[in-house]
């Protein structure tokens, strides 16, 4: 790619009791089902870190360095960005257990849980932080497992140097079709990498249409299979995957979004404020122009914006 993101245009704006109180700016690419550009806003083959939308290729990275899962919610849970629900918790303590691991071998640092309800939970049950909480544990727990198989050492598992991230950036690089731009450090500690959207959108189209038995659909059927580990009872992302057949979806850090439909296409974009609430508009704009529709996509056209607690407006797709 060689060059900068240079940023987005209006995707979507903030409408307040029919006045327009601003814009959130940000870029897509659109994908048919061949993998071609068909629509697209912004900067779209410029790098940008997909944050977390990386997830489903790392996983595929870890599979095939040898990490032993067989149950698909497992597989899920280590392409998760999770809400530290219960049942999210109980699973990667297990996996931990059955490894014979500590909590405190997990490099993401402690956290509460992303959302809400998990979280009240928590303190009123007179707990705090804990790196198991963290939203990224299932992919720490994952990577740590990965070592075990392959003999690796676990000190260091999260730096870029490691044996597993270099195999890890390799399953980036293959299925996004893009050498990585540059190398960071997300929020979990782990390594992410640049790619562009086009390249992102492309990746996820790979893992839906991939033939059955292999890694990428082997990983795309385990998230499509367990949303609910993927995100959390109420996540976007574990919404869109139970309200469209087939659709593989994994939202990212600022305001990043990627899905894909086999035999459909697909998208993905960033916001460049970051800012959640535009990025579901935005993609449902962008799922509509290749056709994809379904009751929860009208759920996430609009969302309400709110003036004395009752509905006064909406942040609304302009592209």
């Amino acid at each position: 790619m060689g060059k900068t993101y240079e940023g987005g245009v209006p995707l979507a704006e903030v409408v307040r009791s029919g006045f327009v109180e601003g814009f959130h700016r940000g870029s897509v690419a659109v994908l048919d089902a061949a993998g071609a550009p068909v629509s697209g806003a912004g900067d779209p083959t410029s790098p940008v870190f997909p944050r977390s939308s990386n997830k489903p290729m790392q996983a595929i990275g870890m599979l095939r360095a040898g990490l032993p899962l067989t149950d698909p919610a497992d597989v899920a849970l280590v392409s998760a960005s999770h809400a530290a629900e219960e049942f999210h918790v109980e699973r990667v303590r297990a996996l931990l257990r059955g490894a014979g691991l500590a909590e405190e071998a997990l490099h993401c640092p402690p956290d509460l849980p992303v959302g809400e309800a998990a979280r009240e939970a928590v303190l009123r049950a007179g707990g705090g932080p804990s790196r198991v909480l963290m939203n990224c544990s299932g992919k720490h727990t994952g990577m740590l497992l990965t070592c075990l198989a392959a003999g690796w050492p676990l000190d260091g598992y999260w730096r870029p140097e490691h044996l597993l991230q270099q195999r890890l950036t390799a399953a980036i690089e293959e299925f996004t079709g893009e050498r990585a731009a540059a190398v960071g450090v997300d929020g979990c500690g782990a390594p992410v990498l640049a790619v562009s959207l086009t390249g992102l959108a492309r990746a996820f189209l790979r893992l839906v249409s991939a033939e059955p038995g292999t890694v990428e659909r082997t990983v795309a059927d385990a998230m499509r299979a367990y949303p609910e580990l993927v995100g959390g009872t109420q996540a976007d992302d574990t919404r869109l995957m139970r309200g469209v057949p087939g659709l593989l979806a994994k939202v990212g850090a600022e305001g990043v979004i990627a899905a894909a439909v086999p035999e459909v296409g697909a998208v993905a974009l960033k916001i460049d404020d970051g800012a959640g609430r535009a990025r579901m508009p935005v993609l449902v704009s962008a799922l509509r122009r290749l056709g994809v529709d379904a009751p929860v996509l009208a759920e996430y056209a609009e969302i309400p914006l709110l003036g004395g607690g009752l509905p006064v407006g909406a942040v609304r797709p302009v592209w």
